[in-house]
């Protein structure tokens, strides 16, 4: 079977969270991908302050964490990948995370606007983003020095992620 074809098969399955050893999230994600599997390591652009010079750099949303679609029933090539520590589970039984989560991650890393990792929240005004990059997403609003930040979830890592909008851009999503 082709790499294609087995890429194909996994899109079927649902995404489950890859505990990786600390700063092993690339080499991981580019040891599944050579496996066959749909992985997704989120990452967003920081500057770092250096004693000479300030530097961008690509850095993992979710520290120590990726995603991966895989059949949970052969889950030990998973598990025998360079980098990985445990598959995040719930009563020795991994948990699928929510489509709509992985996707809210990706179309607010894809947009381009402002991001960064903050505290996750269960509670709070529930809104959806209508207009810009990010129309369709929903999280939670908070202000932040005067700026609108809508909260993105995941919720089996107990992660979140905000990014600024116009506030504008956001309706009550009950």
């Amino acid at each position: 079977m082709s790499s294609i074809a087995v890429l194909q098969e996994t899109q079927r399955y649902p995404w489950y969270a890859i505990r990786t050893k600390s700063r092993f999230e690339p080499l991981t994600l580019q040891a599944l991908i050579g496996k066959g599997y749909d992985a997704y390591l989120p990452v967003y652009r920081n500057r770092k302050k250096w004693s000479d010079r300030i530097v961008e750099l690509n850095v993992p949303l979710f520290p120590r964490y990726l995603f991966c679609r895989f059949d949970v029933s052969r889950r030990l090539p998973i598990l025998t990948t360079p980098g990985v520590l445990s598959i995040v589970s719930f009563s020795k039984q991994p948990e699928p995370i929510e489509e709509e989560e992985i996707d809210a991650v990706k179309v607010v890393l894809s947009s381009g606007v402002l991001t960064e990792p903050c505290p996750f929240l269960r509670e709070g005004h529930k809104v959806r983003i209508v207009r810009g990059a990010l129309a369709g997403v929903e999280g939670i609003l908070v202000k932040k020095k005067n700026q609108c930040r809508v909260v993105i979830s995941v919720t089996i890592l107990q992660r979140s992620v905000s990014v600024e909008v116009d506030g504008d851009w956001v309706v009550d999503a009950r």
